[in-house]
């Protein structure tokens, strides 16, 4: 099949178009420009690809978590041409797809983005399989899960990765000798996304009615529930 895979869940912007033909793929770390990027960025697939939108078989994107903004940019952008070409839409977790080439590491692996606010979106993996839930925490609930999950010599058998893995690994508490931060912790994931599509049947299993995973509210939804608790 002829997949379109993006990415726009973290600062680490990357686009995948993958053929029986082989792949073709651009990542950069765009910051918030995702949405200038994007479109720019498929068409330039194509052509290199030699395939017409007309050509794809489905689209794929980050379901997240994520940042707000970027998985709103990513779903509109996925949803939009999956919807105006009659194509199947998937989406799927962001830290599923951040801890997917680590599924031989002999130990731990947990996804991290940041947060912010003094959290991280994380999950714990172990041998290709999720242990928990995406879940949004801060780094001293983290290392009392980390702690829960490993058994046996602790020597290198955790590996933080993802945008925020760095970050966390500075805020655990005390020193941490067996965790180890993946020194490619800042890259994006499409690539990653369509190796997981590939066992899943998107043609008839399409999502074109799903929204993005936030995980966290947004700030415009809290502060709207602290209005209304005013009476404002």
């Amino acid at each position: 099949m002829n997949l379109l895979a993006i990415d726009t869940a973290a600062s680490v912007f990357s686009a995948a178009l993958g053929t029986d033909r082989g792949v073709w793929h651009f990542e950069t770390d765009s910051g918030m420009r995702h949405s200038e990027l994007l479109l720019d960025t498929v068409d330039m697939l194509m052509k290199k690809s030699g395939l017409v939108p007309s050509d794809l078989d489905g689209v794929l994107c980050m379901r997240g978590p994520g940042s707000f903004t970027g998985l709103r940019i990513g779903f509109a952008a996925a949803k939009g041409l999956a919807l105006s070409l009659g194509l199947p839409f998937s989406a799927f977790s962001t830290l599923e797809c951040g801890a997917h080439a680590f599924s031989v590491w002999p130990g731990l692996v947990v996804p991290v983005i940041d947060a912010r606010k003094n959290a991280f979106f994380y999950a714990l993996y172990s041998g290709g399989q999720r242990l928990c839930p995406d879940t949004e925490a801060a780094a001293p609930e983290i290392a009392r899960s980390i702690n829960a999950a490993v058994s046996g010599p602790r020597e290198n058998r955790v590996l933080l990765t993802g945008p925020g893995a760095e970050t966390l690994y500075r805020e655990l508490p005390g020193p941490s000798p067996f965790i180890t931060v993946n020194p490619e912790f800042r890259r994006g994931n499409a690539l990653f996304l369509l190796e997981i599509a590939k066992n899943v049947d998107i043609l008839n299993n399409s999502y074109v009615n799903a929204g993005p995973e936030y995980i966290r509210k947004s700030d415009a939804e809290l502060n709207l529930r602290t209005s209304k608790n005013f009476g404002f």
